[in-house]
């Protein structure tokens, strides 16, 4: 098992993930069916968010007490959360962008985006995987993160982040982007993405999330992977990097501004890493004092998922680098996976020009 969901607050921990999921397939389905609900979550959200974080900003430094103990200043400051929340907004925007072809959304040379925003924020997690194998040394160790929490370091983070430089190089078809041809334009379809490369993904997150935000991978790490997954298998076939893009930004905006959600109530849950003694009655904000270093849990989850994270990408790229030579094509400007019936399917949503 990977998590301690067996102590007293298990009935709590289980409906925060339900919750969670449920939210976020939701707010998807809002933001893209319609574009003033894509403007709502990726315009006009983010930018009263932007001047949210700014007051905090000010505050703490001007030594306002209000901002000094918002939660969002103490347990959410660090560069990588910024990080990705912004970067995965940037995607959404572009996304709207190329599916409804506004201004430079219409030209070609535009296409490739979906691949440089991914990529960019692969290499945003590759980077933090990197610094928490240098910390905590190549057999395993304890360090104190920017985020506030206890990371366990080490060569699993080295695999890891090898696993997600393959990632990238397993995005093919980077011009083969398409609006969706339902009278809304609803999905911007990139067909060539499909479960092959969303199963190597979602193990690679996963991981990534295990090691790096232990305390928040039941819902960054579960509920927040299988959102896009569930509804691109089911009913928005091509559709899953718009998935995974939207419900990355409102879950980033969501646990910016309300951080003890998962960390500092008793639907937050705690992996095996930490010991037992503290995880199954225990909330993960108990876990942030610098000056106590956990009890040692279970390392070998680490290294299990890591393996397989770099398992499962090469292999990826085996099939990629198969099917390329079979049809004598370069895999990056051409679709590689056409003719499978996971790219055939998208590709019926597909409108060609």
């Amino acid at each position: 098992m990977f998590f301690h969901i067996y102590g007293d607050f298990s009935a709590y921990q289980l409906l925060g993930w339900l919750l969670v999921f449920v939210g976020l397939i939701v707010t998807n389905e809002i933001s893209r069916r319609t574009k003033a609900g894509g403007i709502f979550f990726f315009l006009i959200l983010p930018l009263a968010l932007t001047a949210y974080f700014l007051a905090i900003a000010i505050g703490a430094r001007t030594g306002a007490q209000w901002a000094l103990e918002n939660q969002t200043h103490v347990y959410m400051n660090g560069w990588f959360h910024y990080a990705k929340l912004y970067a995965a907004t940037a995607g959404c925007i572009g996304f709207m962008m190329l599916k409804y072809r506004w201004g430079i959304g219409k030209k070609e040379w535009f296409k490739p985006f979906p691949f440089i925003i991914v990529a960019i924020n692969i290499l945003i997690a590759v980077g933090s995987d990197f610094e928490s194998a240098i910390k905590g040394g190549f057999t395993g160790g304890w360090w104190y993160s920017s985020e506030g929490v206890w990371l366990y370091g080490g060569w699993w983070n080295w695999l890891n982040g090898l696993a997600g430089l393959l990632n990238i190089a397993c995005m093919t078809g980077w011009w083969g982007i398409y609006s969706s041809k339902d009278k809304n334009h609803q999905d911007m379809l990139w067909p060539d993405m499909t479960w092959a490369f969303i199963i190597s993904y979602d193990i690679w997150n996963f991981t990534y999330t295990y090691l790096n935000l232990p305390t928040h991978t039941w819902y960054c790490g579960l509920a927040l992977l299988l959102a896009p997954t569930f509804a691109a298998m089911l009913w928005n076939k091509g559709g899953w990097i718009q998935n995974r893009a939207h419900t990355l930004a409102i879950w980033c905006m969501f646990a910016q501004v309300f951080p003890l959600f998962q960390v500092g109530t008793k639907c937050s849950v705690l992996p095996v890493i930490y010991g037992a003694e503290y995880a199954q009655n225990t909330m993960a904000i108990e876990l942030s004092n610098p000056a106590v270093e956990p009890a040692l849990g279970n390392p070998t989850a680490q290294g299990i998922l890591a393996i397989a994270a770099l398992v499962a990408n090469v292999i990826c790229l085996g099939f990629i680098i198969k099917r390329a030579k079979a049809q004598h094509i370069n895999p990056y400007t051409h679709e590689v996976w056409k003719g499978t019936a996971d790219f055939e399917e998208a590709m019926a949503r597909a409108e060609l020009d």
